[in-house]
């Protein structure tokens, strides 16, 4: 199997490209554009350059897709601006990125290779906030922000492209993910954001109480799907909703990171105004439909993938004091 990871020097692209070669007779193919506004990272693929090829380059690039698409039997889209705040202060990126970006990937696996299998990584906070106390897909969608908005657009492409011209492609929307090789900003994943400043033994700030609830997924649970899903035909033309049976506050996630890691500090403070104009309040999703099509389910706990996140970053840090000795 040819695999194409668009973004995939990013956290979630990174992460796949190392499960992809563990399955047998899969090559691995990596674009990404090492954008620094996407703070993605070669030296999140250092370890498995010599497996895969890597081409940087952009989304955005229509001849460069049209050129490999022809040897692509799956097609993971991982490439985006995934910054909320960001998408707000660049709208213009955000939208030529996600929302344009996306329909040339289509219209290159659609000019030159409409048999390959077309996967969107999209995002739950396409909901804004929550009108029910359980989020399923017939629940309305009004994003808070412009990211939210245009992964919301994109998806749709993908189901279009499927509906009117028979591409095998769909579209999941995957929750808060956490892991090794996340991305320690706080204008990106919350969870990978509070991970880092505890390892530095610096203290989490909290906006409010942190009573808002989230959906978690360890970054190797959301691999294993994206797997699993590109193998299965009856996922093509839809857009589910790929969630755990997780849901937990946003202080109780701080206070399990501190634990499990033994260092760090919580801190509570007031709402940053830009910040509480985009809160989207507790969330708590259901993935049955897609549980009735595939035979994925999550395996890895909070405690379990923040375990497995501190190996990692107790390894990273030996390696570099090894380097530096």
């Amino acid at each position: 199997m040819r695999v194409l990871i668009l973004g995939g020097a990013g956290f979630i692209g990174s992460n796949l490209a190392r499960r992809c070669l563990q399955e047998s007779g899969w090559s691995v193919r990596i674009l990404d554009s090492l954008d620094p506004r996407l703070k993605s990272s070669k030296a999140n693929i250092q370890d498995i350059l010599e497996r895969i090829e890597f081409i940087e380059g952009d989304i955005r690039d229509q001849d460069l897709l049209e050129r490999l698409m022809p040897t692509t039997d799956i097609v993971f889209h991982a490439a985006a601006q995934t910054s909320h705040p960001y998408s707000l202060q660049d709208p213009l990126f955000d939208t030529e990125v996600n929302c344009i970006g996306s329909i040339k990937v289509l219209e290159a696996v659609k000019r030159q290779n409409p048999n390959a299998v077309c996967i969107y990584i999209s995002t739950t906070t396409v909901i804004g906030r929550a009108q029910s106390e359980i989020i399923d897909e017939d629940h309305v969608e009004r994003p808070t922000e412009m990211y939210s908005a245009n992964k919301g657009v994109a998806e749709k492409y993908y189901q279009i492209y499927n509906r009117v011209f028979g591409l095998k492609s769909f579209a999941l929307r995957i929750p808060n993910v956490f892991g090794p090789y996340g991305k320690p900003l706080p204008e990106f994943s919350f969870i990978n954001f509070f991970i880092s400043k505890v390892w530095a033994n610096e203290s989490i700030d909290i906006f409010g109480t942190g009573e808002s609830v989230r959906n978690v997924m360890f970054v190797d649970d959301a691999v294993d799907l994206l797997i699993c899903a590109a193998l299965e035909p009856k996922l093509f033309g839809e857009i589910l909703f790929a969630t755990t049976h997780y849901h937990h506050s946003v202080r109780e996630i701080a206070e399990k990171i501190i634990e499990v890691m033994g260092r760090g500090r919580l801190n509570l403070i007031a709402w940053p105004s830009d910040r509480k104009a985009i809160e989207v309040g507790n969330q708590r999703f259901s993935a049955e439909r897609l549980f009735k099509i595939v035979s994925w389910r999550p395996r890895w706990s909070l405690e379990d993938g923040l375990l497995k996140t501190r190996k990692h970053l107790a390894s990273r840090e030996k390696l570099v004091s090894e380097v530096v000795r």
